[in-house]
């Protein structure tokens, strides 16, 4: 993917795991992994899970998530 393809809310796979892009700065994408136990965790800012600030590097190696319908929202609506 491209940095330009991120939008807050969407979800995106990157080493074989979904995650969801909680901000996107003008180099970077931060995001949320989506493996916690419960949904409600996500619910934020501030989030109950991790952020992590993607480069480059990781940007180029996400693909558009199938599930999330490529509409930029969690939902695919």
């Amino acid at each position: 993917m491209k940095h330009s393809d991120f939008a807050i809310g969407m979800e995106f796979v990157m080493s074989g795991a979904r995650w969801r892009c909680t901000d996107v700065g003008t180099r970077t994408v931060i995001a949320v992994k989506l493996d916690a136990p419960d949904e409600s965790w996500y619910a934020g800012p501030p989030f109950a899970v991790a952020e992590h600030c993607l480069d480059e590097n990781d940007i180029e190696a996400c693909e558009p998530d199938d599930h999330s319908g490529g509409s930029g929202h969690p939902s695919g609506h």
